[in-house]
């Protein structure tokens, strides 16, 4: 037996933080994902220290970005978030309030929202206003998804990236037209997202792309 070939095909697996949010349509999605494109990976739902540890990779979903915080702490997760997501062999992808989650700086700052300090990036808290002024944008993501064109996302009481804090460490992935920045990577292994992906209509590409560019490192 080959000792190499056996860990070059362990399955792997993500896990989707489900403190609060919209965990259940990120697993729909990357279920789809998974079995449109026979991708060998495993989902699971985080709520537990032990689940987290045996990811290989993280989505926090969109929701309330104080509630998931103020959750992670009440129930010991938090500490245990801060060494997954800092682990250079892991990979994060935080949508909506995930994305205020992970963002190193937020301009209107709550001190209720304790964040994981990972991503080089200052965040507006609801920049497009409150719910009533969510809003649904078919964009062209084909830049950095092939082929992917008229996909459509919500934002919902969505953040903006209002500043990139290291120029060599995070790539500006798509802006709306006003010039607002809203979805980002980080050194290969970390993906935020304004917007959320996980609402599309049973459109499973976004998903795709984070398992095959940032999961598979395809």
């Amino acid at each position: 037996m080959v000792l190499y070939d056996t860990v070059t095909m362990m399955t792997k697996r993500i896990g989707v933080l489900a403190l609060q949010g919209a965990f259940a349509e990120h697993i729909a999605l990357l279920n789809k994902a998974i079995e449109d494109n026979k991708h060998d990976i495993e989902v699971i739902t985080v709520k537990t220290a032990p689940q987290l540890s045996s990811c290989d990779s993280l989505i926090i979903p969109g929701g309330e970005s104080t509630t998931i915080s103020l959750i992670a702490k009440r129930t010991g997760l938090f500490d245990s978030l801060i060494e997954f997501v800092h682990d250079p062999t892991k990979t994060v992808w935080g949508t909506c309030a995930g994305l205020i989650f992970l963002a190193k700086q937020l301009s209107n700052e709550s001190s209720l929202v304790n964040s994981l300090d990972l991503l080089k990036v200052k965040v507006r808290r609801n920049a497009f206003g409150r719910q009533a002024e969510s809003f649904i944008e078919t964009c062209d993501f084909s830049s950095f998804i092939p082929d992917c064109t008229g996909f459509q996302v919500y934002f919902i009481r969505a953040p903006i990236i209002e500043e990139i804090l290291s120029q060599d460490d995070v790539e500006t992935l798509y802006t709306l037209k006003d010039g607002s920045i809203v979805a980002v990577s980080q050194q290969g292994r970390i993906l935020g997202t304004s917007f959320h992906p996980e609402l599309s209509d049973n459109d499973a590409r976004f998903h795709n792309y984070f398992i095959q560019k940032f999961v598979l490192n395809n």
